[in-house]
């Protein structure tokens, strides 16, 4: 990653709290950016065809890749801002697997020649909610259907707690790649105010049977701002973690958005730290992994110097999708499951959510995409932009126009907004090089929606900044 080594003096450091110019920022709610257009921008779609239209243009040289998501869990944690749903009836899941295998079908009946799949991604709610059995014939099903290449990463989001042997070996049959454990937190009474009780002997003897198994990346997610939390506890969890070795780290800062997820009516507004109180439980993990040699990586991961995702930042090739940050280079991404998004050369797309308006579109042989959008020249345009700030902390926002074909001062309205924050240390600004101070860099998407053409002035459905 590129930093600039701008003295911010007077505002925040490593070893410093939330500056009082940089409260009302870190507190406005604003989109993650991993896309842009944001997915508030999608518009509902009848029918498949121009979904297929979008698939057409595909190059048989190009590599696709594949999200699956599996809405359901074995239990609610009531932090949760997924799509998902508790489920207990394997009958019910079963007859889920049976429907994404027939939507795997379509796409692949609908993609044209293409040059193989490089990345599969199993998110969800849990994927570990399936049989071990389910899932090796899920994995099995989409490595034929979407011509998995040799050397693909192979990805799951699972959870510890609810983990068994069985599944771990299903994995490692499966040519599982890379693993990532939802840990949050170590701490057992912040655990038990958001109902995810998990012991560290649980996650380690996951992570250890997981790597004996093949299975050669195993990552960590870590959360703040839980009820409960303090740097201290944060900093403890943290320090178990990093016992572990796990090859990767993501660090969430907790979402409280009760109108948007029921659930979270568990979880009391008062029980929740403050700005001040989030920024430093922040900056205690950070704190413990750079000490660890975790080596940061854009606004919220971590990863060891020799992992991809280290050497796609160090080489100025990370990637942001929906995924968070990645180095994965395929320019298709196809979505399987419900309230799944894709992205195609033409634009955005995304399966109905409902899973009975997702499986009766399957099951009538229709792709079952429910919304999208087409993206101009200007949103690619804005899409870079705001990814290599994502990124990179830097941009030459001229050269990102001049190098789209467009006129170098097409971005200057938004290039002054930018620069309107300099004063606050959140950026530098030179001619039209925007520059982000490895002290902000918790603030780079106050920076970013610079750029964010469709931002609304209030947005309570997005997280808070920090």
């Amino acid at each position: 990653m590129t930093h600039n080594d701008h003295d911010c003096q007077g505002f925040a450091t490593s070893s410093g709290g939330l500056p009082p110019a940089w409260r009302s920022h870190a507190a406005r709610s604003l989109p993650r950016y991993t896309s842009y257009p944001t997915a508030v921008a999608f518009a509902p779609v009848e029918g498949d065809a121009e979904a297929r239209k979008w698939l057409s243009a595909i190059g048989a040289e190009q590599t696709i890749s594949a999200y699956v998501h599996v809405p359901f869990c074995r239990r609610l944690c009531w932090y949760c801002g997924c799509h998902t749903s508790v489920v207990h009836d394997n009958t019910r899941v079963a007859a889920y697997v049976g429907t994404l295998m027939h939507e795997v079908d379509l796409w692949a009946d609908a993609l044209p020649a293409h040059a193989g799949a490089a990345h599969l991604h199993f998110g969800g709610g849990s994927p570990n909610a399936l049989s071990p059995e389910d899932f090796l014939a899920l994995v099995r099903h989409m490595a034929d259907r979407f011509s998995l290449r040799p050397g693909a990463e192979v990805a799951a989001e699972l959870d510890p707690g609810m983990l068994s042997e069985a599944f771990i070996d299903a994995a490692g049959e499966a040519g599982v790649t890379r693993a990532s454990l939802g840990v949050q937190t170590f701490d057992r009474a912040v655990q038990a105010r958001v109902n995810r009780i998990q012991s560290f002997d649980q996650v380690a003897a996951a992570a250890d049977r997981l790597r004996k198994v093949g299975v050669g990346a195993v990552n960590f997610d870590l959360m703040y701002g839980l009820p409960g939390q303090t740097p201290e506890n944060v900093a403890a969890s943290t320090e178990a973690a990093v016992t572990l070795r796990p090859d990767r780290v993501a660090v969430f800062g907790y979402a409280h958005v009760p109108w948007m997820k029921k659930h979270q009516v568990m979880i009391g507004e008062g029980d929740l730290a403050d700005g001040d109180g989030r920024w430093a439980q922040a900056e205690a993990a950070d704190s413990v992994l750079r000490g660890a040699g975790y080596l940061r990586i854009g606004l919220d991961h971590y990863a060891l110097p020799g992992d991809p995702l280290a050497l796609a930042a160090a080489s100025g090739s990370l990637r942001r999708n929906f995924q968070g940050y990645t180095d994965d280079p395929a320019p298709v991404l196809v979505p399987v499951g419900p309230s799944s998004i894709g992205r195609l050369a033409a634009g955005f797309i995304q399966n109905a959510a409902a899973t009975d308006v997702w499986s009766r579109a399957v099951e009538a042989g229709r792709l079952p995409v429910a919304r999208s959008l087409p993206v101009t020249a200007e949103d690619e345009l804005r899409a870079a932009v705001i990814e290599r700030l994502m990124c990179d902390l830097t941009v030459d926002v001229g050269a990102e126009c001049r190098d789209r074909g467009f006129e170098t001062n097409a971005l200057d309205a938004a290039v002054a907004a930018a620069l309107a924050l300099q004063a606050d240390g959140l950026c530098r600004v030179e001619g039209r090089a925007v520059t982000i101070p490895e002290e902000a860099f918790r603030l780079m998407r106050v920076v970013a929606a610079c750029f964010d053409a469709g931002l609304a002035p209030v947005e309570r459905r997005h997280a808070r900044a920090v």
